[in-house]
């Protein structure tokens, strides 16, 4: 499944002092995977393009913390 929320898992070194963050994630742009713009693609009515930051829905991404997914239940 896509989705923009990539996750990774760094190089934990044996002598780090604080506990280790074993799997870190982080959020890539959807206009990334977008290689041209294509023509009509449908649009925002003005007022909400406004408020959401975009024009065009198909670039429109909300940020989700990593831990309000989780208790969202959706497994993320």
């Amino acid at each position: 499944m896509f989705t923009t929320r990539k996750q990774y898992e760094p190089y934990i070194s044996p002598f780090d002092p604080c506990p280790p963050i074993r799997v870190k994630t982080y959020v890539t742009a959807p206009n990334l995977y977008v290689g041209f713009q294509p023509p009509n693609l449908p649009q925002f009515p003005l007022r909400e393009a406004l408020m959401k930051g975009t024009l065009w829905q198909v670039f429109y991404d909300p940020y989700y913390s990593p831990y309000e997914t989780k208790t969202k239940g959706d497994g993320s």
